[in-house]
């Protein structure tokens, strides 16, 4: 019996991998004998270090860099089994969690932290870099991150701009001949679950720049000054980014990382699969597990459930989802390949009581899954 237990984090409660082992310790009450292959997910934001430093035998490493107001901020990144393959989450270094409400300033933020954590890559000699976007403090199209590496921002008067997307509008001059001469050498992959342009109705400044404090006057001043971004980073690369799908991704950085880096954009969930070797591991499998916090509409759009159905349905493997509740639009997993959908939860619980008590109840509801399973399908628990 191979089973592959590949969940999400259930937010503000267990990460992946304990949602996982959670899992596989329930499977394990009716076969304990089984092949449990664990394999805790994220969709490229928040939990995909856990997730994949746990899954790949890699190395969890702090580095202290500038926060999104220049503060110093302890920041996390990671190599991965390979030791060849750094991973970095942006918010790690320009995230919202690192501001309080009244901090929040897209206007002035930065993502230099994130180019410093990728020269601490760089200095452990990796090869590639994965690059997580998601969850960002910042509008500064990734201008930022290219000046910690070795770029120039100029004004009119030959002056390094000041940090902040509101100072692109100054850019006269983006000078990359300074990069770190390393950055030729290595790979760069890039996580990216939205698909909007750098500017405009469906850019990033008009969808996500109030989410992090500006108002109407600010999103149009730094729609503006992202438009004059793109610009300078056509001319300086030769890369027309600004229009592509993704461009917009955290405060812009997808552009910059399409333009200067060359990158590759992916899907969240598709990226991490891959670096897993997801499809190999479904090889032989009788059946497969996922999880959420809440499984709703929005699951079946790009998350991990989604993207995990799609493989398992491809591959020919059942796959059971265990939620820690059901929201509206849920039964859109469906048609993805979803064989099940069973929520955790015992009975009427508060929010407080679900969370302290998601390992157990996921521990439960797996060794109910697996003997109604046992029962229907035989020693091998296929329902085919």
């Amino acid at each position: 019996m191979k089973i592959v237990i590949c969940p999400d984090s259930f937010k503000e409660s267990l990460p992946a991998s304990a949602a996982a082992q959670a899992i596989a310790e329930g499977v394990r009450e009716v076969w304990p004998d089984a092949d449990c292959v664990c394999l805790p997910l994220a969709d490229g934001g928040e939990g995909t270090l856990d997730a994949l430093v746990s899954a790949t035998g890699g190395q969890l490493l702090t580095r202290q860099v500038q926060g999104p107001l220049g503060q110093p901020t302890l920041a996390r990144f990671a190599v991965l089994g390979d030791g060849k393959t750094a991973l970095i989450e942006m918010a790690e270094a320009a995230g919202l969690p690192l501001l309080s409400p009244a901090q929040c300033d897209p206007l002035r933020t930065s993502t230099y932290g994130v180019g410093e954590l990728m020269a601490a890559a760089l200095d452990l000699g990796v090869t590639r870099i994965l690059l997580g976007l998601g969850g960002s403090a910042t509008q500064d199209g990734g201008a930022g991150m290219l000046q910690a590496l070795g770029a120039r921002l100029l004004d009119a008067q030959g002056q390094p701009l000041p940090p902040g997307g509101a100072a692109l509008r100054q850019l006269a001059r983006l000078q990359l001949d300074g990069l770190d001469p390393r950055l030729a050498r290595v790979t760069v992959e890039v996580a990216c679950d939205v698909d909007h342009p750098l500017c405009g109705p469906r850019g990033s400044s008009a969808v996500f720049a109030p989410q992090k404090g500006a108002d109407a006057a600010g999103v149009a001043l730094l729609d503006a000054a992202l438009a004059h971004w793109g610009a300078q980073l056509a001319q300086a690369t030769g890369r027309q980014v600004a229009e592509l799908p993704g461009a917009g991704a955290a405060g812009g950085m997808g552009a910059a990382a399409l333009a200067v880096f060359a990158a590759r954009l992916r899907p969240g969930i598709d990226w991490v699969m891959d670096a897993l070797d997801f499809n190999a591991a479904l090889h032989g499998a009788d059946w497969a597990i996922s999880g959420e916090g809440r499984a709703d509409g929005q699951s079946a759009g790009g998350k991990v459930i989604s993207g995990v159905a799609r493989r398992t349905q491809a591959a020919g493997v059942p796959l059971l989802v265990l939620a820690g509740s059901l929201g509206d639009g849920y039964q859109a997993l469906y048609p993805l390949g979803v064989r099940a959908i069973l929520p955790i939860v015992p009975g009427p619980v508060s929010l407080a009581q679900a969370l302290d008590g998601a390992a157990e109840n996921l521990r439960r509801t797996a060794r109910m899954a697996a003997a109604v399973w046992a029962s229907a399908g035989g020693a091998h628990g296929r329902l085919d």
